[in-house]
């Protein structure tokens, strides 16, 4: 993990702090000084504004528990709170539309796009879906927080723009960033510790949310839907994904939390495998965080791809 921003900011800092604890820094700010405002879009940006901001900030999450971000309508409440926040987190390329749209008339020096200069990930199941009767709007995976290292390097553009503007506290907030990395790596290591010793690679699941994931740790992702997790799969395409099952003995298909797993049910009672949630993490987890998460989601995927 390279997180280049962080490092270069952090040698500009003295030396002289005291040696930070286990958890985010939680210093406050002075009497009478307000804290910044941070809206964050959905819980992965929600999870990194915490984690570098600890109390020093306000954080406010558009998207509600138990709402597909994908889904996000804004109320007036939360226009009015876009319009006053110091700084606004969101995932661009169309990922939350009605969010964006609000953004576009925005003054930009409040708005981080965490995907401004990186761009998605082609869907692996583009070609897999050509040829159906539904027109799937996008191929491009938006899904680029399931791999932990892209999450690190959101941290540290979220621990540079709360720099900027908290000054004061700089110090905390990148410290409160190199905490959070750490953890961050801790997950990659074990992902790619355990995930390196299986007797299959192929993963079923219920729409194209993994293959951030899947890239990273040389998985093959086939999943039901496509991007949309609300499209409903084809005869032919569930048909397709059975035979899919059958030839190659999966033997676990993957649903999330957000979506009906009545599909992914269908197809299991098919072909004999099992199911077993694996989590998109586009919500906040029911506890823990995004990092205990992602090691329950290394739990699953150790069972269902017979790692030693």
């Amino acid at each position: 993990m390279n997180p280049p921003l962080l490092r270069l900011l952090a040698l500009t800092m003295t030396a002289a702090h005291a040696a930070a604890g286990c958890g985010a820094d939680t210093s406050e700010p002075s009497a009478g000084e307000d804290k910044p405002a941070v809206v964050a879009s959905f819980y992965p940006l929600v999870f990194a504004s915490e984690g570098v901001g600890g109390d020093l900030v306000e954080v406010e999450n558009l998207t509600a528990p138990g709402i597909e971000p994908h889904d996000l309508e804004l109320s007036a409440d939360q226009v009015r709170s876009l319009s006053d926040a110091d700084l606004i987190l969101y995932l661009g390329g169309g990922f939350q539309p009605a969010l964006e749209d609000v953004v576009s008339g925005l003054d930009e020096s409040r708005a981080l796009d965490v995907l401004e200069g990186r761009g998605f990930l082609e869907s692996a199941e583009s070609e897999s879906h050509e040829g159906e009767e539904e027109d799937h709007e996008s191929t491009a995976d938006p899904h680029v927080w399931l791999d932990p290292t892209i999450m690190a390097e959101i941290v540290d553009q979220v621990a540079v723009r709360l720099s900027r503007i908290d000054p004061a506290h700089k110090k905390v907030y990148l410290d409160n960033a190199a905490q959070l990395d750490s953890r961050l790596e801790n997950v990659d290591r074990k992902f790619n510790t355990v995930l390196s010793h299986c007797l299959t690679r192929d993963i079923v699941t219920s729409h194209d949310a993994f293959g951030y994931l899947a890239a990273r740790y040389d998985l093959d992702q086939v999943s039901i839907s496509g991007i949309d997790p609300e499209a409903e799969p084809s005869p032919g395409r569930l048909a397709q994904v059975a035979r899919f099952v059958e030839e190659h003995d999966v033997g676990t298909i993957f649903f999330e939390e957000l979506v009906s797993p009545k599909v992914a049910e269908t197809i299991a009672a098919e072909t004999g495998a099992r199911t077993e949630m694996l989590s998109p993490l586009e919500s906040a987890p029911p506890s823990g965080d995004y990092a205990d998460a992602m090691e329950a989601n290394l739990a699953a995927l150790t069972r269902a791809l017979d790692c030693d």
